[in-house]
């Protein structure tokens, strides 16, 4: 993104939006008078002619998870290749596969990359145009060895507990995950992210291993190093290569090419050995197709003023049964069920941009419903224990308040210390109109717009491809509302928002 460029009148300095913005003069006009209301100053005057000019700095206008995978790629039009391809991502840097969009689209572009299919949360959608894309252009050298990204190693950390926060009765399996640092040498602070190195499902491990006939080396790599959930599309072309039988080999390069209707759908590893007897390459060969296990990263849901040896997480174990097997996610299911204080899990912490203000007095506004109330405790946790009373407001909500009102004891106790103003609930499944925490910012309109002009910084963490879109769209309409702008000015006040460090998402 453009930086904002300062002008230099005698009082005060106001930022002015650069000419090379990516905006329309009309946009730039008025954000550039928001900016000058915001700041109290006069109109925002140029830079004086003698000021040295910045170097302009690169924008991705389509690096944002709301944006929809057609506009994203208009965005993108008549940028180099790489860029065409960052644009097909899913924009939110989740980090799980082994890449930001930006070096994933970079690696696929310059060859270092083979798979079109590591991108988890753009699934089928973007494998697809990112094929086409590549279809485009003249294919550029590939590594000698399909070598995936060489992930962070992470540091040993000592398991200490899962206590389940969702009640018996919640259709969910939330976890109170507690990491031991001590030793490790991990710092972390409130809106970082740590990632865990977790091993697969040694039920589903031994199931493979049986198929295969590996030997007792390939069996441990297939345990601890090879993500055996997500065979890639290179995985499905070296098994239809390899596959006897010719309708077996046909199936396999439709799953490839990720054409609808194409099955088995979703598939894990054993799924396709089961479907495709006949499609039997060396056990070495197919390894080497594999993708590495990497960290699964979660927001931390701990502060370390309250939790100085340790990191909190707020977990919801992943379990589903497809084609009649269960199917585990693989760190959640090993944090939540498997992972013993004996046993060391190696760990990394992810630095973020999600940060509370400088200023412990800027009011606060937190968006965050199921686990994504992780970040939000940490915050809390922290004011807590600086003893900072700025006004601060959070929105919550899941399904059932009585089973699912995660660290409920906690937050309540910090409405009565003052630590939290406001706390609005929305619980989905307690009445017959579902309630969502968006309906419950658009009820409380007024208030959030009256917060948002004394400068509060809004934060917004979850799911991304619906909630923070749904949180997004009530934004703009209380922006429309509220503040009686139409909707071009609205998503300008947004931008400008997001670019003051005052609009923060944490989404996945």
């Amino acid at each position: 993104m453009n930086a904002l460029t300062p002008v230099a009148p005698a009082t005060p300095t106001v930022p002015v939006i650069p000419e090379n913005a990516p905006f329309t003069p009309a946009q730039r006009a008025w954000l550039n008078g928001f900016l000058a209301g915001l700041y109290g100053a006069a109109a925002a005057a140029p830079a004086p002619a003698a000021a040295s000019p910045a170097a302009p700095v690169e924008d991705f206008p389509w690096h944002d998870p709301a944006i929809e995978l057609e506009e994203r790629l208009a965005l993108a039009e008549g940028r180099p290749m790489r860029r065409r391809l960052m644009a097909a991502m899913a924009q939110l840097d989740c980090g799980q596969c082994g890449y930001l969009c930006q070096t994933y689209a970079e690696a696929l572009a310059e060859g270092r990359e083979t798979s079109a299919s590591l991108c988890v949360p753009g699934g089928k959608q973007t494998m697809k145009t990112l094929k086409a894309l590549l279809a485009e252009a003249p294919a550029a050298a590939p590594a000698p060895v399909p070598a995936g990204p060489s992930g962070p190693k992470g540091e040993k950390v000592r398991f200490a507990s899962a206590a389940r926060l969702t009640g018996e009765a919640s259709a969910k399996d939330v976890r109170h995950v507690v990491l031991d640092l001590a030793g490790s040498g991990l710092r972390y602070e409130p809106g970082d992210s740590v990632g865990v190195l977790a091993p697969n499902d040694p039920a589903l491990v031994e199931a493979v291993v049986a198929r295969l006939g590996a030997t007792p080396e390939q069996a441990a790599r297939l345990a601890e190093a090879l993500d055996i959930a997500r065979p890639l599309d290179r995985t499905l072309d070296l098994l239809a290569g390899a596959a006897r039988d010719p309708a077996e080999a046909a199936a396999l390069r439709r799953l490839a090419d990720a054409e609808d209707g194409a099955e088995p759908a979703d598939a894990d590893l054993l799924d396709l050995l089961d479907a495709f007897p006949s499609a039997r390459p060396p056990v070495a060969d197919l390894l080497a197709s594999l993708p590495a296990l990497k960290p699964r990263l979660y927001s931390i849901a701990s502060s370390p003023l309250a939790c100085p040896t340790s990191v909190e997480l707020c977990v919801s174990v992943v379990r589903a049964t497809r084609r009649g097997r269960v199917r585990d996610g693989i760190a959640s299911c090993h944090l939540g069920h498997r992972a013993c204080a004996e046993v060391p899990l190696l760990a990394h912490v992810q630095s973020s941009h999600f940060r509370l203000p400088a200023d412990p007095a800027t009011p606060v506004i937190m968006v965050g419903p199921g686990t994504g109330i992780a970040p939000f405790r940490a915050f809390l946790q922290h004011r807590h224990a600086m003893g900072a009373k700025g006004p601060s407001w959070l929105f919550f909500g899941d399904q059932h308040e009585a089973t699912d009102f995660l660290f409920r004891a906690e937050v309540e106790a910090w409405q009565q210390t003052g630590t939290l103003s406001r706390l609005s609930l929305a619980w989905s499944r307690d009445q017959a109109r579902k309630v969502y925490v968006q309906d419950r910012m658009r009820e409380n309109a007024a208030d959030l717009w009256r917060w948002l002009q004394d400068g509060a910084h809004f934060y917004v963490c979850g799911d991304a491809l619906r909630m923070a879109k749904d949180v997004d769209a009530a934004l703009r309409g209380i922006a429309r509302d509220e503040g009686r702008l139409d909707e071009a000015q609205a998503r300008d006040w947004i931008v400008a928002l997001a670019r003051q460090g005052r609009y923060q998402r944490d989404v996945y």
